[in-house]
């Protein structure tokens, strides 16, 4: 049984918690759906400790509503496993602060972007003969402020929008993804998100955010795509790469 090992770097509001559950939570239904046959464990990036990367068979990364370029103690020790992951070739997704904390690591420059917020639901082009996501366009939720402004060498852009111009990136080791999007995210917990920027974002973002949850997400095929990408590279054989 493959075991999906979590890396829970922000923490859902108290209030929230008994509805919609924990991050790590979100990841295990929704990358666990209809797969019986994973595991899933949680490591907490605060905590600082993390097991052996010859350990791992698969790393996921979660959103936190901190800054990866913020003075965290625990984003210096991520930010070295997460090196370790990539060389290592162990398959590995970032989703939101994951997706910015790994283009970090790599090399790539975050920061809030000009653009301001981008909450609700938005459609995002997959780049044509990606590999991992298919059609014309998915639509997603997200809750960001903060985007990868530079890229990190080695990564392409696989996913993108007006709004977000890297909002998905593929890494040349094969086994490095990331998203800038919330797949995990329920409707329900994605129209929290929104309407908790009220004070925050202009109030006519926040409107046309929650109008925006109106019409359907592509989350289940994005999350059964996202397991398979990681799923089929378990076990393989690393590339000959070393850590930056």
């Amino acid at each position: 049984m493959p075991t999906i090992t979590v890396i829970e770097t922000g923490t859902v509001p108290e209030g929230q918690r008994a509805r919609h559950g924990t991050y790590p939570q979100m990841f295990a239904r929704a990358f666990g759906a209809g797969r019986p046959d994973l595991a899933f464990e949680t490591v907490v990036a605060a905590q600082e400790t993390y097991p052996a990367v010859e350990t791992l068979e698969a790393v996921m990364i979660t959103g936190s509503a901190a800054g990866v370029y913020e003075d965290h103690a625990w984003i210096a020790p991520l930010s070295d496993f997460v090196r370790r992951v990539h060389a290592a070739g162990v398959p590995m997704v970032g989703i939101c602060f994951g997706h910015q904390l790994v283009a970090q690591a790599l090399g790539g420059v975050v920061a809030p972007s000009d653009r301001g917020w981008g909450i609700g639901r938005h459609v995002y082009r997959p780049a044509a003969g990606n590999g991992v996501l298919d059609g014309s366009e998915v639509a997603l939720a997200c809750s960001h402020q903060d985007q990868v402004l530079v890229l990190p060498e080695g990564a392409e852009v696989i996913l993108a929008s007006d709004f977000t111009p890297y909002a998905g990136l593929l890494y040349d080791n094969g086994t490095t993804l990331t998203l800038q999007p919330h797949p995990e995210f329920t409707v329900d917990y994605a129209m929290f998100c929104a309407t908790s920027r009220s004070g925050h974002a202009p109030d006519a973002v926040v409107t046309a955010a929650v109008d925006s949850l109106q019409r359907p997400l592509d989350s289940a095929a994005v999350n059964g795509a996202i397991t398979r990408f990681m799923t089929e590279r378990v076990g393989k054989p690393a590339p000959a790469r070393e850590a930056r």
